[in-house]
């Protein structure tokens, strides 16, 4: 699964629809249809908001392996 798969199936889960994360990031609701469908590179610098409006992990949406440590040896 893509990045752009776990932020839409996010979304979809809270029942929300892209205006009300598009409000919440401080972009157009186009905008954020052109990240969700994987058109456009999502910013990383949205990348906490959208986490922390939905109380997930950066590493979930990235699709990264739970319990990577840091540093690593």
């Amino acid at each position: 699964m893509k990045f752009y798969d776990r932020m839409k199936s996010t979304r979809i889960d809270a029942d929300e629809t892209q205006q009300q994360i598009a409000d919440e990031l401080g972009i157009t609701r186009q905008q954020y249809q052109l990240y969700e469908s994987g058109k456009r590179s999502f910013p990383i610098d949205l990348l906490p908001v959208f986490c922390s409006h939905y109380n997930v992990s950066a590493d979930y949406i990235l699709g990264l392996k739970q319990g990577l440590s840091w540093p690593r040896p």
